[in-house]
């Protein structure tokens, strides 16, 4: 079982793991602390009227799970094929966002440690707002390309998670000033948080698709900044790198960080507080992230 791996990724550290596996002869990556086992294809219970993603339901040790295609999901005619469940494919078991699904794939090739600055962030000429890739990483033979599972997510169903509907806040005139930077590569989830974070009464907010691009802002002394927001998975450096800077700086080290991830887990939450982050929130908790942000500043 992956959760049982003892990850080599140290604290602070701009480095990953990832699970290298096959779609249609593509090469993609998932960062190992989304995957919580590997196993064989299991029975599948097909669901009527069900998403066009979504194979049908199975059950795992007592647990009854959702079986969702990349197939599916990556190639953009669906109708052109029939999807198999290859006796020599694989089901992948993770965790995010509070949720548990199995995601289908071909085949698992192997586990690469890498840096974040191996991972380039998607080119716009072939990258957009409907697209699924958040990274590039280049390897000899072929590329592998990391994807947003969140917005796969949320495109089998929209209520998934980031509700807005609900959102209560009550902030102050000199709150609603507060110069909030954020740090997050998915286009979809900086979305929600503009549209989020503007109806929660906060209006100066910057984004960055990374936390290189977050970094240089930081670096210059005229950009004024009340609180950080930053994911952990980026490309060219992670959340935590970018945190671990921030709180080195004697200039910065009092502006607050605000971790808000997918992989708040209980080992992530460690490396959280171990390089400083004032709070650590997860995703899809856009509520609490609020409230947060009021406690800090």
């Amino acid at each position: 079982m992956i959760s049982e791996r003892q990850s080599v990724v140290e604290s602070g550290m701009n480095e990953l793991e990832i699970i290298e596996f096959k779609v249609n002869n593509q090469h993609y990556g998932m960062n190992v602390y989304k995957v919580k086992e590997i196993v064989a294809p299991l029975a599948i219970t097909p669901i009527p009227h069900a998403h066009p993603f979504i194979l049908g339901i199975t059950q795992l040790r007592g647990e009854v799970l959702p079986v969702i295609s990349l197939r599916n999901a990556l190639v953009s005619n669906q109708d052109s094929y029939t999807h198999i469940v290859k006796d020599d494919s694989s089901f992948l078991i993770v965790e995010f966002n509070k949720q548990k699904v199995i995601f289908h794939v071909d085949e698992v090739r192997q586990i690469h440690r890498l840096s974040w600055d191996q991972i380039d962030k998607p080119d716009d000429i072939y990258n957009n707002d409907n697209s699924y890739t958040l990274g590039v990483v280049k390897q000899s033979e072929n590329m592998i390309l990391m994807l947003d599972f969140e917005k796969i997510l949320t495109d089998i169903n929209p209520n998934i998670g980031f509700s807005k509907d609900d959102l209560k806040a009550d902030i102050a005139g000199d709150k609603k000033n507060a110069r909030i930077v954020i740090a997050e590569d998915s286009p979809m989830l900086r979305s929600i948080l503009k549209e989020t974070l503007n109806k929660a009464g906060f209006q100066q907010l910057l984004f960055f698709e990374n936390g290189e691009e977050c970094y240089n802002h930081l670096a210059s002394e005229e950009n004024k900044v009340d609180l950080v927001i930053t994911d952990i998975e980026m490309p060219l450096m992670n959340g935590h790198f970018l945190t671990k800077y921030i709180k080195q700086d004697s200039k910065r080290q009092s502006t607050p960080v605000v971790i808000f991830s997918s992989l708040i887990t209980e080992d992530l939450l460690h490396q959280g507080r171990k390089v400083g982050a004032d709070a650590q929130v997860s995703k899809p908790d856009i509520q609490n992230l609020v409230n947060v942000i009021l406690e800090l500043l």
